[in-house]
């Protein structure tokens, strides 16, 4: 699989852009990509965005960084060595795919990914079931309450740190879901953290 995040100037990929992206293979977790870009001419910027990535207004407008045109070239050339599987993987990751896919079709490049992908929102849902609890509901919204901090927290990982960042989110995307899918630690930076589910007494 390969897992995605993507920080953004603002929520819709057709009116937005793309403000740094970071993404691994699942199967070579070594194998990392990170990198930010300026927004694309006319782009619109939320400043509640910009609160949650933590870039200013002078950095996602930089002229000395690349364009989201060339970010997403190097993304998508980058992903060419993923050579097992590229379903892409992430919390929301649909926000992520859409985005790729816009920013693809600015560039005028062809979308190499599918349109299937995998959420970890889905896999924790699910272990909560099958672990035989009751996923955790937002009761005034009458929906899911499994946010990525909630997974990370379920899994035995603490909160994301602030702001977010593309690539601290993509590794945090990869270690819950090899814990969710195999029960199995994956990256060097969450070794410290214990699985909860898992009896690690000798």
């Amino acid at each position: 699989m390969l897992v995605l995040d993507i920080e953004a100037s603002g929520l819709g990929y057709d009116t937005h852009s793309i403000v740094s992206l970071g993404a691994l293979d699942l199967d070579n977790p070594t194998n990392r990509f990170y990198a930010e870009c300026k927004i694309w001419d006319g782009a619109e910027v939320s400043e509640e965005a910009l609160g949650i990535n933590g870039f200013t207004d002078d950095e996602v407008r930089d002229e000395n960084k690349m364009t989201e045109a060339e970010l997403i070239r190097n993304f998508i050339d980058w992903s060419e060595q993923v050579a097992k599987n590229k379903t892409l993987a992430g919390q929301n990751v649909s926000f992520d795919r859409d985005y790729v896919q816009a920013a693809c079709k600015r560039a005028g490049m062809e979308y190499p990914f599918a349109h299937r992908t995998i959420d970890t929102h889905s896999l924790a849902w699910m272990h909560h079931i099958n672990m035989g609890l009751e996923a955790p509901l937002d009761t005034e919204h009458k929906r899911s309450s499994l946010n990525l901090d909630a997974i990370l927290n379920y899994c035995g990982i603490p909160e994301e740190p602030q702001p977010h960042n593309a690539l601290t989110g993509a590794l945090s995307h990869a270690e819950v879901i090899s814990r969710l899918l195999y029960g199995k630690k994956l990256l060097p930076e969450f070794d410290q953290f214990e699985i909860p589910w898992i009896n690690n007494e000798a």
